[in-house]
């Protein structure tokens, strides 16, 4: 019989939350600084698949009805944000 995880308290579930949304968003900066800065830039979002690897999408339109995905990316990264390695290379566009 397989043993049910343990569960966290909340302040280091909180916590955990908190470095993972950090990483995230210095991905998105690594991503931008990358890339450079679309003018009509709305939103640059990086989702977790599996430990460091994230799905990066920078969305861009005048406004949110009119968004859409300019840019995808599937990176890698280490703890700090830093890219390792991306699909399709990211190159400088802006």
């Amino acid at each position: 019989m397989s043993k049910l995880p343990v569960a966290q308290p909340d302040e280091e579930v909180g916590r955990e939350q908190k470095r993972r949304d950090q990483q995230a968003d210095a991905i998105c900066a690594s991503v931008i600084s990358a890339l450079g800065r679309p003018s009509d830039l709305l939103r640059v979002s990086a989702i977790q698949i599996w430990k460091n690897h994230y799905r990066v999408n920078v969305q861009t339109g005048a406004d949110a009805v009119s968004t859409r995905i300019a840019h995808s990316f599937f990176v890698a990264a280490d703890e700090k944000g830093n890219l390792l390695e991306s699909t399709p290379r990211i190159k400088r566009v802006y």
